[in-house]
């Protein structure tokens, strides 16, 4: 295989959540694995949604996961020249038309489809119209009405499209700005995109794409459609089943270690190898492992990896990675008993949150006490023996 150009574009909306992160880790994965390159491109056109601070989120998550890109970051936005520069070639090339289709009329239509229960396809009312450039208008691809599109899915069997089923898409709405499929097929052939590894949730728009691949005359990039994660009851993951943001983890006290661990795992396999370093992914991962079918997200196994990461750890390791959780709970962690308390707790303890937990009664000043716990255990036979324990405790360096 000629060097891979694979690209992660993320949109700034919100959060990383973990179908994202994964489809990150495998386009990093594939191009680590085979010497290529991976390009970032925030996605980031949709102007009511877009913030800085989800921009930082994007960029907080892929570090703290340790995935690192080679080109980039490009923001979408900044390249709107480029894509209306491509509009504007395919308009003087006969391969778009503007349209004066109003949202109002083809709401109407769709609606009147619909009770005739009939599927909604653009009538075509203005692709010979030659609607003039000073009335509103959006502007629509000149789709082929006739044959089929193949696409070609590394992961997949090839399947045909009747064109028919598209109909012309709008490319570029009534301001002017382009929409995401073109943008997208635009970014990706500029950028020398060689394959797309995305979600499946992508491939209605692959047929669109590869039509507007051939309307600008670019070549083709190879896809790969990732399947769906879903959560343990097997419906799509949410929050529902807690904690869906890569950020949230991190906050929780897992490692990046174990989470990229555990993304690899969700629709890629070796054998029944279970534990893998970093090293070994980028060793052994490749597309002819990766499954079609959805895989679920289980974070009993992924707790259950970062506390065996926790048991199996030097004290001294363990120190380094628990100093920022403790002090963010206002504990100075300069203490020079911290690491034999971390080897006495670290059997019992999953995350680094458990951890801080655990050392938190070590640094408080007046202690808290269970009320539970007391009435168990603090009976008053045996309050008898708390002084001489304490002053044994005493004599304990």
């Amino acid at each position: 295989m000629t060097k891979p150009r694979v690209r992660f574009a993320p949109s700034p909306t919100g959060i990383m959540h973990l179908g994202n992160a994964r489809t990150g880790l495998f386009n990093w994965l594939f191009a680590r694995h085979h010497g290529g390159t991976l390009v970032l491109r925030i996605e980031d056109t949709d102007r009511e949604r877009n913030t800085e601070e989800a921009r930082q989120v994007i960029f907080d998550s892929l570090d703290w996961l340790g995935i690192d890109w080679d080109e980039g970051p490009f923001f979408q936005s900044e390249r709107e020249p480029v894509h209306r520069a491509a509009i504007e070639k395919l308009l003087a090339e006969g391969k778009a038309y503007r349209c004066a289709c109003t949202p109002d009329e083809l709401s109407a239509k769709r609606e009147a489809a619909q009770a005739a229960k009939e599927t909604y396809h653009y009538d075509g009312k203005c692709r010979d119209a030659d609607v003039p450039a000073d009335v509103p208008h959006t502007i629509r691809a000149r789709f082929p009405r006739e044959g089929t599109t193949k696409v070609a899915d590394l992961l997949r069997d090839e399947v045909e499209i009747e064109n028919a089923e598209y109909d012309d898409i709008i490319i570029a709405r009534t301001d002017g700005s382009p929409t995401y499929n073109f943008t997208v097929v635009v970014d990706d052939a500029d950028m020398g995109i060689t394959h797309v590894l995305r979600g499946d949730d992508h491939l209605y728009n692959t047929p669109k794409q590869i039509m507007l691949y051939d309307l600008l005359g670019y070549p083709v990039p190879a896809f790969a459609h990732l399947p769906m994660i879903l959560g343990p009851d097997g419906s799509k993951l949410s929050k529902r089943h807690g904690a869906s943001s890569l950020l949230e983890f991190r906050d929780m006290g897992y490692f990046p270690e174990v989470m990229m661990m555990a993304l690899a795992r969700l629709g890629w396999s070796h054998g029944d190898q279970e534990e893998f370093t970093r090293e070994e992914l980028i060793e052994l991962f490749d597309l002819d492992s990766v499954r079609t079918i959805a895989s679920a997200f289980d974070v009993e196994k992924l707790t259950h990896f970062n506390g065996k990461t926790i048991r199996e750890a030097t004290p001294e390791w363990l120190a380094a990675r628990v100093r920022p959780f403790l002090v963010d709970a206002g504990f100075d962690p300069d203490v020079p008993w911290l690491e034999r308390a971390i080897e006495a707790l670290q059997v019992r303890s999953d995350t680094l949150v458990a951890l801080r937990d655990g050392l938190a009664p070590f640094f408080a000043e007046e202690p808290e006490y269970d009320v539970k716990a007391v009435k168990k255990h603090l009976k008053l036979g045996k309050a008898a023996l708390l002084p001489s324990l304490a002053d044994a405790l005493a004599e304990v360096e």
